[in-house]
């Protein structure tokens, strides 16, 4: 009797390099379609990504910020007046703030690692060599180094 072999699925078919990218090519030619009017030609099909949209909007508030703070950190007081601005916080804060931040990103990274070391065994601790998920020989003495037996343990 004849058994009834299902062929693999697609992904699981191993195949070189080349019949890859030629795959790759052809379903690129089969997903682009010729546009059919000249308004759907500059519109994207699906709309831009939500997470192009926060990246964009983010980095143009990061610039915008940058650029207040450098403006308010290294022009005289006279000039924001004469603009208008009367009202900004102390120059105190223009060093404090970014100090405060450096200080704290560098005692984080302290101990963080002081704390992955608090971890860690000793070098001499066998726990460096073991380890309760690995496998272990459990013969490899004298004749029989040769026929190693494995097991699990955990």
């Amino acid at each position: 009797m004849e058994e009834l072999s299902t062929p693999p699925s697609p992904s699981l078919v191993v195949r070189s390099p080349r019949q890859t990218l030629s795959l790759l090519r052809n379903r690129r030619t089969n997903r682009e379609s010729p546009p059919t009017s000249a308004s759907s030609s500059t519109s994207f099909a699906g709309g831009p990504k939500p997470s192009e949209v926060y990246g964009f909007v983010g980095s143009i508030t990061t610039v915008i910020a940058t650029a207040v703070y450098l403006i308010w950190a290294y022009t005289p007081e006279r000039c924001l007046h004469s603009v208008g601005i009367t009202y900004h916080p102390s120059r105190y804060w223009a060093l404090a703030v970014p100090s405060f931040v450096i200080v704290a990103v560098a005692l984080s990274m302290v101990i963080y690692m002081s704390f992955n070391l608090l971890a860690t065994p000793p070098p001499t601790s066998f726990d460096t060599i073991f380890e309760s998920r690995a496998r272990h020989a459990l013969c490899c003495s004298g004749r029989e180094a040769h026929r190693t037996h494995f097991r699990y343990w955990g």
